[in-house]
C-alpha cells in the first residue's frame, strides 16, 4: 500500500514539474477495448475502432510496443500519441500511466475514448472529469492516475437490453442499423480528437457535444 501511495505521489509531482513546452504540445489519445479478433467489432471496442480510424486517416501504422499498440501523429505543431492498450479493458490504467509518464504528457492532455451504455447510440459527449460510471476501464484509469479529473470522450452505444444483460450487450457486435451510421460517427470522433489538441477542451465541448 505504501509503495502504491509513493507511486501516485511521484506521478502527480512529475507532471507538475515536467510539462512540455507549448511549441511541442503533446497529447495522449487512448482508445479503450479488449484485444483479440473476437472483440474487434463489438460495442465495447469502439475506442479501439476510433484509434484505428485515426491512424488510418493519416496513413500511420499502429505498432506493437510496451502495453499498447501505438502510433505517433504530428499535425499542425501538435503531437498525438495514439494508443490501444493491450492489457485488456480492466487493466487499461496501467498502459495509460506508463505512456503518459514515458511521453511526459500532462494530465490535462490525456483523452480517453470509451463506450457509454447510458447514451443513445452515436451520441458523443466530451467531459473534463467524472465518475467511472461502473466502467471497468475507467475505474482502473482513475486508480492508476489517482484522480477522476481526466478528459474522456464517451461514445453512446445505447442500452436496449435489461440490466442483467449489459455484459452481453456491450460484448455483442453492432447491429445492421448501427453499422450503417458507424463510419460517420467515428469520423466525427476523429474531428473531436484533432480539435481537442488544436483548439482545447472547452471550445471542443461547445462545438461537438451532442452532435
Amino acid at each position: 500500500m505504501l509503495f502504491l501511495f509513493l507511486q501516485m505521489f511521484f506521478f502527480q509531482r512529475f507532471f507538475k514539474k515536467n510539462k512540455p513546452p507549448l511549441a511541442m504540445k503533446k497529447f495522449l489519445i487512448v482508445g479503450l477495448g479488449n484485444i483479440g479478433v473476437e472483440y474487434e467489432n463489438t460495442r465495447h471496442n469502439i475506442g479501439f475502432q476510433v484509434i484505428h480510424a485515426m491512424a488510418a486517416l493519416f496513413d500511420l501504422p499502429l505498432e506493437s510496443q510496451k502495453l499498447a499498440f501505438r502510433a505517433l501523429l504530428k499535425h499542425k505543431g501538435r503531437q498525438f500519441v495514439l494508443i490501444q492498450p493491450t492489457t485488456y479493458m480492466n487493466l487499461s490504467g496501467k498502459a495509460v500511466r506508463y505512456w503518459a509518464l514515458k511521453e511526459n504528457i500532462p494530465l490535462e492532455n490525456i483523452l480517453i475514448i470509451t463506450d457509454e451504455l447510458h447514451l443513445p447510440f452515436g451520441t458523443l459527449r466530451l467531459k473534463q472529469k467524472g465518475s467511472d460510471g461502473g466502467h471497468n476501464g475507467l475505474k482502473d484509469i482513475q486508480a492508476q492516475l489517482n484522480t477522476p479529473n481526466y478528459c474522456r470522450l464517451r461514445f453512446g452505444i445505447g442500452q436496449e437490453e435489461k440490466q442483467g444483460d449489459q455484459v452481453r450487450f456491450v460484448l455483442d457486435e453492432w447491429n445492421e442499423e448501427e453499422k450503417a451510421q458507424l463510419k460517420e460517427r467515428i469520423q466525427k470522433c476523429c474531428e473531436i480528437i484533432l480539435s481537442f489538441g488544436l483548439q482545447g477542451v472547452q471550445p471542443t465541448m461547445n462545438a461537438f457535444n451532442g452532435k
